[in-house]
This record gives C-alpha cells, structure tokens and sequence, in this order.
C-alpha cells in the first residue's frame, strides 16, 4: 500500500525576513549608515551587505518594492529582546483586593478595613468591597447602604467607584479604582 507523501510543515519564523529569504526580484534599499540607495537587485544588495560584513533584513514587507536594510541582525534581535523584557519588567498587573464588611461593623474594626483599603490603593490595585448579611439584617438594608456610603465619602480623595454597590443574594458588592 502506498503511503501519502507527507512534506514538512514549512517553518514559520518570527521575525523579518533576511538575507536568502528575501524572495523579490528588486527591494528598495537603505545601507548601515541610514542613507538611501533607491531600488536595487536582492542579489546586489545581499552581496553589498556580506561585503559591509552585515546582512540584509527586510524591515516593510508590504511594500513594492519591499524595503530593506544593511544591518546586524543578531544585533537587532538582541535589542528587541531585550526592550520587550524591559517592557514587561514595568508592566504592573492590577490585583483585585477584596475586604470583607458587616452591616454592624464597630468603629475601630472600620478603621482598620479603612487603613488596609487606602495600602491597596497605594499599591494601585482594585478593592471589592463585599458586604454580607446574617439572619435579620437582611430587614435592615439601610445600615448596609449608609456603610457603602460612608465607605464612599471616606475614600472618595483617592479612589473613584467602578462598579456602584449591587445585590448579589445576602450580599452587596462594590469595586474601587485607585484614582
């Protein structure tokens, strides 16, 4: 039984194009000092950047004729690599926090949530505010609702609400955003 001729997969690679992969006739061509050469044969323009000791990478694909440049390409690689980790580096993923309310909540245990609340918004990330109700203080909404808004007023200099206080079951749910 004959079996189906099965080629490879052709390698996908990511990055421009360089030097024999160049597959146009003709590419417009700028050389290692920035300068422009106009529209030049791709065998031209390969043997003028192994003569510079560099090579020729496709810098705008689309293009017709494809733009091209004299270059180190290990070189240009290595720098991209590098400004993408950088990049990363100072990324900053935004967690959100979550502090946990009761309706009867004591002076001193609010203050204490107050003071976590405000080392969150510092450190520039969300709050949920999640306030539960037990047993008969779901017939007391209003002392929940005057909680929320006084969470609100005293947080209101540095952060901004993002999702306003919404029922969920025996629950109320606010978000704060850091402003």
């Amino acid at each position: 039984m004959r079996r189906p001729n099965r080629a490879p997969p052709a390698v996908t690679k990511d990055g421009p194009r360089t030097n024999d992969e160049i597959r146009n006739a003709q590419v417009q061509l700028i050389d290692q000092d920035g300068t422009n050469h106009g529209i030049v044969e791709t065998v031209a323009a390969i043997k003028m950047a192994a003569d510079a000791g560099m090579d020729l990478v496709e810098i705008s694909p689309n293009t017709n004729p494809p733009v091209c440049k004299i270059m180190d390409y290990g070189k240009y690689k290595y720098s991209a690599q590098k400004k993408a980790a950088e990049a990363r580096k100072k990324q900053k993923i935004v967690e959100i926090k979550e502090i946990k309310l009761r309706p009867m909540i004591d002076d001193h245990d609010y203050d204490v949530k107050m003071r976590a609340m405000q080392r969150f918004f510092e450190e520039g990330d969300k709050v949920k505010i999640t306030l539960r109700y037990r047993g008969r203080e779901m017939a007391h909404q209003e002392i929940g609702t005057r909680l929320l808004d006084r969470v609100k007023t005293d947080v209101a200099d540095y952060a901004k609400v993002e999702q306003d206080a919404r029922f969920e079951g025996r629950q109320v749910v606010m978000v704060l955003a850091p402003r």
